[in-house]
This record gives C-alpha cells, sequence and structure tokens, in this order.
C-alpha cells in the first residue's frame, strides 16, 4: 500500500516530467474491469510488454479498483482484429500498431510511423506539443475510438536478407515479410510484400518462403535466431524513424470512467511510453553484439536502393494525397514538422552524436 500511495503522489507525474498530485478520490470510485487485446503475441516480448505496463500502473494507483486483463494476440482476436474489436466493444481497449491497419484507412499510419517520416523524438514532439494527437484523434473518431500514444521502438532495423542486396534489381522478386505503407513502397520497388505471423519467420525464411524478414531492431530480434538462416543483417530501417504503438479505447468505455481513472489511463500509456523505449535504447546495443557474434553480417542499404525507396514513397504520399483529404492533412502536418526539426537536430543532437563516435570513449 505505501509502494501504491508514493506512485500516486510522484511516479505518474514523473512521465510529464514534473511531480504532480494522483487522481483525486480515485479511492471513492467503483471498481471496474475492463479487457485489453493486444496485437503482439508473447513473441515480441518487448511489444508486448507495453499492455502490460498499462494494466500495471492503472491497478496501483488505483487500490486496484480499475483492473485491465491483457490478452496476447489470438487469445481473444487475432492481432489484425484490435482495431474493429475496440470499435465494436468486444473488448474495451486495444494495444497495437495503426501501421497494421493501413488497408481500412492508410491516414492511420500516421499515429505509428510512415517511411522517411519522424524519428522518435519528433514523432513524441509532433504528437504532444505539435498537431499529431489532435489530427489523428479526428480521424479515429469515426471509429469511437479514442487513441492514446502507447510505446516506441526507437529507429528499426531494415531485416534479415538471406542474399545481399547492391542495387534496385536485387529486390525485384524478393518475398519480404513486411507490413503497412512499407508493403506498398517495396511492390512499386519490385519486391513481393509477405505478410506471415512472426513465430512462422524461420522456418520460412529456412524454407524459401520469404527471402527477407523485416522486424523490429535487436533486442527483438534475438530471440528470433534469423541470423542462422539470413545473415544479412541491414540497416536502416527505412520505413519509419520510430514505430509509436498505441492503445486505442472505446470511446464509450472511457466516457464511462470516473475522471480519475480517465486520468490513471492517459498517465500509465506515458509511463508505459517511457519505459518501452529505454528497454530498447538499453538492450539493442548489446543485443547488436551477441548478433555479430553469432555470424550476422551487418550492411547498410546502398544509396541507390534508397533513394528509389524514397522517391516511391513520395509518388505514393502524392496519390494518397490526391484521394483522401484528411491523409493529405496529416501528411502535410508531419511533413512541416519534419523539415522544421530535422536542421535543429544536425545542429545539436546530430553533430554530438559524431563528435562522441570520432573521439571515442572515455578510457575507464
Amino acid at each position: 500500500m505505501q509502494r501504491r500511495a508514493f506512485l500516486k503522489r510522484t511516479a505518474l507525474g514523473a512521465a510529464s516530467g514534473a511531480v504532480i498530485a494522483a487522481p483525486v478520490h480515485a479511492q471513492e470510485a467503483a471498481p471496474v474491469s475492463w479487457r485489453l487485446a493486444s496485437s503482439f503475441p508473447n513473441e515480441s516480448p518487448t511489444l508486448f510488454a507495453g499492455a502490460q505496463d498499462v494494466a500495471r500502473y492503472v491497478a496501483d494507483v488505483t487500490d486496484d479498483k480499475f483492473r485491465i486483463e491483457v490478452f496476447s494476440a489470438g487469445e481473444l482476436v487475432d492481432a489484425g482484429q484490435v482495431l474493429d474489436a475496440v470499435q465494436q466493444r468486444v473488448v474495451d481497449c486495444g494495444h497495437t500498431a495503426s501501421t497494421r491497419f493501413f488497408d481500412t484507412d492508410p491516414a492511420l499510419c500516421f499515429d505509428a510511423g510512415v517511411p522517411f517520416g519522424l524519428n522518435t523524438r519528433q514523432m513524441n514532439a509532433w504528437m504532444l506539443q505539435g498537431e499529431g494527437l489532435a489530427l489523428t484523434r479526428v480521424l479515429f473518431d469515426k471509429y469511437g475510438i479514442l487513441n492514446f500514444p502507447c510505446g516506441f521502438t526507437g529507429a528499426q532495423m531494415g531485416g534479415w536478407f538471406r542474399g545481399e542486396v547492391k542495387t534496385v534489381d536485387d529486390l525485384r522478386g524478393l518475398k519480404i515479410k513486411a507490413g503497412g505503407f512499407a508493403r506498398q513502397v517495396l511492390a512499386r520497388m519490385g519486391a513481393v510484400p509477405v505478410d506471415l505471423p512472426i513465430a512462422d519467420t524461420y522456418a520460412a525464411l529456412e524454407q524459401g518462403g520469404v527471402d527477407a524478414v523485416a522486424w523490429i531492431g535487436p533486442y527483438d530480434d534475438e530471440n528470433l535466431a534469423l541470423y542462422k538462416v539470413a545473415r544479412n543483417y541491414y540497416f536502416p530501417g527505412w520505413w519509419a524513424g520510430t514505430l509509436q504503438l498505441s492503445l486505442y479505447v472505446n470511446q464509450q468505455a472511457y466516457d464511462e470512467l470516473p475522471k480519475s481513472y480517465q486520468a490513471a489511463l492517459g498517465l500509465a500509456c506515458r509511463m508505459a511510453t517511457t519505459n518501452m523505449i529505454a528497454k530498447y535504447d538499453a538492450g539493442n546495443p548489446d543485443a547488436l553484439r551477441r548478433l555479430v557474434q553469432h555470424g550476422a553480417q551487418l550492411k547498410a542499404f546502398p544509396r541507390p536502393v534508397l533513394q528509389a525507396a524514397h522517391a516511391a514513397a513520395l509518388q505514393l504520399y502524392q496519390e494518397l494525397s490526391a484521394k483522401d483529404p484528411m491523409f493529405k492533412k496529416l501528411y502535410e502536418s508531419m511533413a512541416a514538422f519534419r523539415d522544421k526539426e530535422i536542421p535543429w537536430f544536425r545542429v545539436a543532437e546530430g553533430s554530438f552524436d559524431s563528435l562522441m563516435a570520432t573521439l571515442g570513449q572515455p578510457a575507464a
């Protein structure tokens, strides 16, 4: 109980950078039980843990009166059914990446990450201090869903390839596991996008069912052991400078919550977001070293390949903007924010990172 009281006073406040009071009179509110459907399987422990973090933080600050039961992908609904399940209130909320629903509504991708878009810091700023959250909430309103940013992966790797990619022609005919916006861009470059569960990727690579698998990064990829069947580990994952995960909340279910529970839920999402990116930033360096020791071959995508991907993405942005005013509004807002941020990041963050890489680490 002392731990919960401390969290009420301090922990959730730290998510917004200041110590704030907990939701008022949470102890007087009636008990509430929700169900949460995740799009992530147990094979993706870091991604799946985001929903578990939300449930734990909410329970802690409400003395277990607001409880959220978390189900992994496939337990209640399939990974690709989370949007529908929340909309129809089969579940009260869902944890997912909006890129998964590109075919339902391409504009939803801006809630997650798009090719040649924003990095983690920029995405966080666009969502919370720019127009990102307000615009995406207008988009989700037609589904009866309230979206909360709830996790970041950071910049991703470009995936595991059985063969080398030296030119754009090397992508032609390649069967690549990819989803969302990336799938469309790869198809325009001559690749054959394939959708399959991440648990099936090892066998698919080994048996030639796919030629490449794009997943997250070293911290998650290590457990898949894909280096045994596809040693070429490419970077960067140009299809997103980061992947933002989201908590989808049924609007009616949210409106029924006491105000203190609403506050607890929003702040818990902030805590889960901070925790997830910290896990990736802390875990990726060591995981990458281990992968290289196991034989993974780090390779950068050649610049002509990246330029071709960029050109294909721009063409698709233009086509989708011409068809959908909301897509156009989101794209223009994101692009303007990105173009404003990049010069600053080059002056400050980029130059500092380059300096440290050049100087190396000080001797112990």
